[in-house]
């Protein structure tokens, strides 16, 4: 059913307990598009762990980090409207390598 598969997706976006709260609703009724854009999100999460907490030092690596997190915040509201809209569709090469490193999500 795509009304449910895009609910999911969508909650999948939301937060980070939405990422949880849409991999556990996925469980049971398994949906590729779900899990393309729950992959997709929990690259994002990383990425924006890893800015927020290792980018923290200097000056510098605050202003890298400021840099990633404001791309990562495109990246999520892009990847938001693909869900909403109902397509599987990210950022080229970023997307493609959380599908192929978060496989364990597939499950």
């Amino acid at each position: 059913m795509k009304s449910k598969g895009n609910f999911k997706a969508i909650l999948a976006y939301l937060s980070f307990i939405g990422l949880i709260i849409a991999y556990i609703l996925n469980i049971d009724e398994k949906d590729k598009f779900v899990t393309y854009h729950i992959k997709n999100m929990f690259g994002l999460v990383i990425i924006l762990f890893i800015t927020t907490t290792f980018f923290n030092e200097n000056e510098f690596l605050q202003y890298i980090g400021q840099i990633a997190w404001t791309t990562c915040f495109f990246i999520w509201a892009y990847s938001l409207v693909m869900a909403i809209t109902g397509k599987q569709k990210g950022i080229p090469i970023l997307t493609d390598l959380f599908q192929k490193w978060f496989k364990f999500l597939d499950q």
